[in-house]
């Protein structure tokens, strides 16, 4: 039982390695001055309600707000062998499995039980308690 348990929870976490490894996202964060407006994962942070570049009688004025985007990267390279990768001996053995494994599982006919809803009678005298008589 406790082996069952433990090869889950294995299975569960190589699972979880494989899943974490390969994810990547982005983390979007949105500063006015120093202070830290927002911060997002996956979506566009919100700005700060200043425009970000403003022009007053031909000088132009830099904004406040600046943006920080994070992106974390996945492992994407991921080997995928094919079947046409394999060696033919490889091949030979697994098309050889393939095609024999089903066939030892056959089904058997199903037994009819002709005293399956039969019930016994009742005992009246037990014979053996009676005489004494037990079988060893």
């Amino acid at each position: 039982m406790i082996k069952i348990i433990i090869h889950k929870g294995v299975s569960f976490v190589m699972a979880l390695v494989v899943l974490v490894s390969t994810l990547s996202f982005t983390v979007e964060s949105n500063y006015c001055g120093e202070r830290l407006v927002d911060i997002a994962v996956f979506t566009k942070a919100k700005q700060c309600g200043v425009n970000a570049d403003k022009t007053v009688s031909s000088v132009k004025m830099k904004s406040c707000c600046s943006n920080k985007i994070e992106v974390f990267q996945g492992q994407d390279q991921l080997k995928i062998n094919t079947f046409d990768d394999l060696d033919l001996n490889s091949q030979l053995f697994i098309t050889a499995f393939v095609y024999v494994y089903p066939q030892l599982f056959e089904s058997v006919p199903k037994q009819s039980i002709p005293h399956k809803n039969y019930a016994p009678p009742n005992l009246i005298i037990d014979f053996q308690v009676l005489h004494d008589v037990y079988i060893i």
